[in-house]
């Protein structure tokens, strides 16, 4: 087992040998923000014919040559084509048919005019425009056609994509499993949120912050509850666990007399990696796994609220969308000034809970104030993580440095006027 390695190799030995999660039929209504596991092939052409783009007159372009306003042209109307219909022939020279949005070209039409830029005469029509061959025409298979991958493996579906499944018949879909985690709390002074907090008793909200952030990436959570400060106890619940991808507990794995957590984890078959990372806040972090095909990946988290949720951003989320098949498995990271001088012992990197307003010159990073990693709320009016790196003292105010971004939509511009 490695002990006191560096963030960026935690990370590495975290994700090193994870696959995604083999692939489940979906409905497409239901598979928007999942990952595509296997090619999407059209099995239709779109649109299937030529189409108009907008309501207007199909016709000829030639027969339209030099037509302005000040020398409109005039044309025979032939007929109508309504969208879902079908022209009843094909269109001669010197003549036009009314057509609406999506109705598919008659034949003999190579181009549309739009509606405002003509006048209804009878039964004929007068043009103020010349158009270009093509012009308002929406082409066969300029979207799709049929026999090509419209979408690869990996992508993970948004709205446009569930648009396009839909658009080609598919009412179902294959993608990634999404990840089952499993989450334990222990410590005999831990109590559930509506229980008693006398006598120094506090609330398990790592449970239920961990299980927040687990379904924000996009994983099923279940709480284990919480086990009591010994072997045995400690031991029933994580074997509750088991049957997870992934098993998450919290505190227990320091060096206390009551830290049990790694010794049990071992005598489960759990093969620990490593413990100690050397970070602030996080450093007594564990990460283990079974052999392949009889257990979960297995984090060990720290006890305090704060280094409970950073350490699972470091390290347990990017497992979780690589499990669940994501490409991109960092939060964005901007560049940012300081708006205040940071400083720190060498040895450590620290991640500092800052907040992010945009300015002029860019942004800049302010700390959010007491970086205790027991002050919980310090994080949730964070917007970011600024990377203090582990061999640097000072982050002078003015300086460069980058931060992870929690909240994207401190990244949005100014609100439409």
């Amino acid at each position: 087992m490695r002990t006191g390695i560096a963030v960026e190799e935690a990370r590495r030995l975290v994700l090193d040998g994870i696959a995604p999660l083999p692939p489940e039929t979906v409905t497409v209504p239901g598979a928007l923000g999942r990952v595509l596991a296997v090619a999407v092939t059209a099995g239709r052409t779109l649109p299937p014919a030529d189409c108009s783009a907008m309501d207007g007159y199909a016709l000829r372009a030639a027969d339209l040559a030099g037509a302005t306003r000040a020398a409109a042209r005039e044309l025979a109307l032939a007929f109508e084509v309504a969208a879902g219909a079908s022209a009843p022939r094909a269109l001669r020279p010197g003549e036009a048919a009314r057509i609406f949005t999506g109705a598919p070209l008659p034949e003999g039409a190579d181009s549309v005019v739009m509606q405002e830029d003509t006048e209804a005469a009878g039964a004929r029509v007068r043009f103020f425009a010349a158009p270009g061959p093509g012009e308002h025409v929406r082409a066969a298979g300029e979207d799709v056609r049929a026999g090509e991958t419209v979408l690869e493996p990996g992508t993970r579906l948004g709205p446009p994509h569930v648009g396009v499944l839909a658009s080609l018949g598919r009412s179902f879909v294959r993608v990634h499993r999404r990840p089952r985690v499993a989450i334990l709390s222990g410590g005999d002074e831990l109590v559930e949120p509506d229980e008693d907090v006398a006598g120094g008793r506090i609330v398990a909200s790592n449970a239920w912050s961990l299980a927040a952030a687990c379904t924000e990436a996009g994983a099923l959570a279940t709480q284990l509850g919480i086990a009591r400060d010994t072997p045995r106890d400690l031991e029933r619940s994580l074997r509750a666990g088991l049957a997870s991808d992934v098993l998450v507990s919290s505190a227990g794995v320091s060096v206390g007399d009551h830290d049990h957590v790694r010794p049990v984890l071992e005598k489960l078959g759990c093969r620990l990696v490593f413990w100690g990372v050397e970070m602030k806040p996080g450093y007594p972090v564990t990460f283990g796994r079974f052999e392949e095909g009889t257990g979960p990946l297995v984090f060990a988290l720290p006890g305090n609220p704060v280094s409970a949720l950073v350490t699972f951003e470091q390290f347990v989320r990017p497992a979780l969308l690589r499990l669940a098949g994501r490409r991109t498995l960092a939060r964005p990271v901007l560049r940012a000034r300081l708006g205040e001088t940071l400083r720190k012992k060498a040895g450590r990197c620290h991640f500092v809970r800052v907040t992010l307003a945009r300015e002029s010159e860019g942004f800049v990073a302010r700390s959010t104030g007491n970086q205790s990693s027991g002050v919980l709320r310090s994080l949730a009016l964070a917007h970011g993580l600024l990377v203090f790196p582990a061999e640097a003292t000072e982050l002078a105010a003015g300086s460069a440095a980058d931060v992870q971004v929690l909240v994207a939509d401190v990244l949005a511009g100014p609100e439409p006027v």
